[in-house]
């Protein structure tokens, strides 16, 4: 008997109309110690099954019919008392974002205390303070949280993202679950915090007998992580199948493209296959298949028709009127791809050239705000972009990453070193050469909902740099100018009258990309801007990047902030690698990724999940987490974690080694 049965679910909502089919008749199982990974894109109704499960459904939801049983029980049925037994002692769940989980004005203690009382098996027996305390320190260290009597004392806030995470899954698992649900536990963790939970979640499962549904857009942790694999889109279980077989031998259209859109080094300098199109509103649903206007397969049946999920070979399953041919369909994942755009040749003066960059933020202390230390957030970075390349920035979150970006544009006014841009010094500009400078030098910010006035029509965002520096003085140069502008970044002319809210996260993407161009800038600085989107979107984004470079005849320069490595293979002409406010290596992306040399550049590159078991390198493990750039450690600052540190790295900082053309490492390993 499976642990958890799902059977023809559907979950709506109720509005002034016909309600909105949300969840529209789900159906799969999940066996006792198995993990089952849940895939597609945004709002396909990933998160809601999970809430389904749970009886978690904001007011307007309800369960519409099917049935979910656990242990052979019918989740459904239950009520009150039993509903929030099951929810603590037998279900939990790891929200998508811990920090907005976690209460920010309690303390982790007192969050964690809340979940152990759930989860005690004394029923009717109020626990003591101290075992609650025994109990909550006993959960942190079962998730390896560091100085867990420590931890119990801070707020949300004082724990980094991975140790936030940490203490998510600690209150899941205060009531050791037979199911858990993850649902996106990784997004937007850094690569070795990724690879530290995957590895914690995988060891907390073998030892404690869980199953658990994990919830992902990342197919690369999929396939690392899942024994099946289930691909929802709107509202319905598309394909399902054992992990591997999914991936070697994709059967569904949908899942095809979205294997297509993940960004490799096989397509560097290409375009990547997109998914035309958006997933449909509830309110939208075809009477067939949901997929057909999306799908370059689709054929008389699948309009007027519904596919049914149906076995095409032992334990796979698939809706698609192909499977219904005498023949099916023969299937690959390789797209058809544009023709490769070379990188542009880096000759000349660079474009933009810093030396011995500092930006330190003072820290105050005290009535009267005395400054008692800095937080070393750059810390003496030399770095040098040519004209049209693309020159990526990774590391893990707290090395300085945003803030170099920042500082090299002049957003923050730096404290020491050079910065020139085509040959002008931009520490001494001012005024109106600031302002012509600010023309040159663009951003495109992390989170485009933030960054974007939500007061302002997409018109008077994208219009106000024109006025700003002149490009366009009449309302009608500027009407013209947004419309091409919207056409560029690939939106209908009709979005210049939509407000921000009104799009999705790539439209949104897109609309931040086009404010940049709008000022026609030769250098932009791209901060994370594919972080927390699908993969069909972030191929959207990265090709519309590609293509405006192609446009725009290679006059475009990037600097491309991420911390996702598979997509600065695909799409990087060089690396640079940052630890702790420094560049620690920098090389061409072909050089680093098949030799890095830096113990650091290595261990990032380790953590980095892949589909394809063959390519995997071997785990390193790194010990602990970014020092505070406030104190940072003598000698290499890398020493402490660093697993090949000697007894000079502790003592001295080591110097640049230039081991050939733009391949550089400041290690003791290499000559230092």
């Amino acid at each position: 008997m499976s642990l958890l049965a799902v059977e023809n679910l559907r979950t709506y909502f109720r509005t002034t109309g016909e309600p909105r089919r949300v969840i529209d008749g789900v159906t799969f199982s999940l066996a006792a110690g198995e993990t089952l990974g849940l895939v597609g894109e945004s709002g396909c109704g990933k998160s809601l099954t999970a809430l389904s499960i749970l009886r978690l459904l904001p007011p307007t939801g309800y369960i519409a019919g099917g049935t979910i049983r656990f242990k052979g029980r019918d989740v459904t049925a239950l009520r009150g008392d039993e509903r929030r037994s099951l929810r603590g002692r037998n279900i939990s769940m790891i929200f998508q974002e811990p920090m907005t989980s976690l209460n920010p004005v309690l303390s982790v203690r007192t969050q964690l205390a809340e979940a152990v009382r759930r989860a005690a098996p004394e029923a009717g027996r109020k626990l003591p303070r101290a075992e609650v305390t025994e109990r909550a320190i006993e959960a942190l260290r079962l998730v390896e949280m560091p100085d867990p009597e420590r931890r119990l004392r801070e707020y949300p806030h004082q724990l980094s993202g991975g140790m936030r995470q940490r203490v998510m899954i600690a209150m899941a698992l205060a009531s050791r679950p037979d199911l858990l649900i993850a649902d996106e536990p990784t997004t937007a963790l850094d690569v070795t915090v990724q690879a530290k939970i995957l590895d914690l979640l995988r060891d907390l499962q073998q030892r404690l007998g869980m199953a658990v549904l994990f919830i992902t857009h990342d197919l690369a942790v999929i396939a690392e992580m899942a024994d099946r694999v289930a691909v929802m889109y709107a509202g319905k279980i598309v394909e399902a199948a054992e992990t591997q077989v999914l991936f070697d031998a994709p059967a569904h259209p949908y899942t095809q493209r979205l294997l297509r859109c993940r960004p490799d080094r096989t397509r560097r300098g290409r375009s990547l296959e997109t998914i035309r199109g958006i997933v449909p509103n509830p309110e939208d649903y075809a009477p067939g298949c949901r997929f057909c206007d999306r799908c370059p397969h689709a054929f008389e049946p699948c309009e007027p028709t519904e596919p049914a999920l149906r076995e095409i070979a032992p334990g796979h399953a698939a809706a698609c009127h192909l499977y219904d041919r005498a023949q099916p369909p023969s299937v690959s994942v390789a797209g058809t791809e544009a023709p490769a755009l070379a990188p542009a040749e880096a000759d000349g003066a660079p474009l933009l050239e810093v030396r011995g960059l500092k930006k330190h933020f003072p820290i105050r202390k005290g009535v009267l705000q005395r400054v008692v230390g800095h937080v070393k957030a750059v810390d003496g970075v030399d770095l040098a972009i040519h004209r049209g390349r693309i020159l990526a920035l990774v590391g893990e979150s707290g090395c300085g990453k945003t803030t170099l970006g920042k500082t090299v544009i002049r957003l923050l006014p730096p404290t020491g070193g050079t910065i020139r841009f085509d040959g002008a010094d931009v520490m001494g500009l001012g005024g109106a050469t600031l302002r012509a400078f600010r023309r040159d030098a663009q951003i495109v910010f992390q989170d485009p909902y933030s960054s974007l006035n939500p007061r302002m029509m997409v018109r008077e965002i994208l219009a106000e740099g024109l006025k700003v520096h002149g490009l366009a003085p009449t309302a009608l140069e500027r009407e013209v100018a947004t419309a091409q502008l919207l056409a560029d970044v690939g939106l209908e002319a009709q979005a210049a009258s939509s407000y921000p809210h009104e799009f999705s996260g790539g439209q949104r993407q897109r609309i931040g990309v086009a404010r940049a161009l709008a000022v026609d800038p030769t250098f932009i600085v791209l901060d994370e801007p594919t972080s927390a989107l699908d993969v069909s979107v972030q191929a959207q984004v990265l090709n519309l990047l590609r293509k405006l470079q192609r446009r725009r005849g290679r006059r475009l320069t990037y600097l491309f902030i991420t911390h996702d490595l598979g997509v600065v293979e695909y799409f990087a002409d060089e690396v640079a690698v940052m630890y702790l406010g420094r560049i620690v290596e920098r090389g061409s992306a072909e050089a680093l990724f098949d030799n890095p040399l830096h113990p650091y550049t290595q261990a990032l590159l380790s953590a980095v999940p892949e589909i394809d078991p063959e390519t995997k390198r071997k785990r390193i493990l790194l010990e602990g987490t970014v020092p505070s750039p406030s104190d940072p450690p003598a000698g290499c600052h890398f020493h402490p974690r660093c697993p090949h540190a000697m007894d000079v790295c502790r003592t001295a900082y080591p110097p640049l080694t230039e081991l050939g053309p733009a391949r550089t490492v400041c290690c003791h390993l290499h000559g230092g």
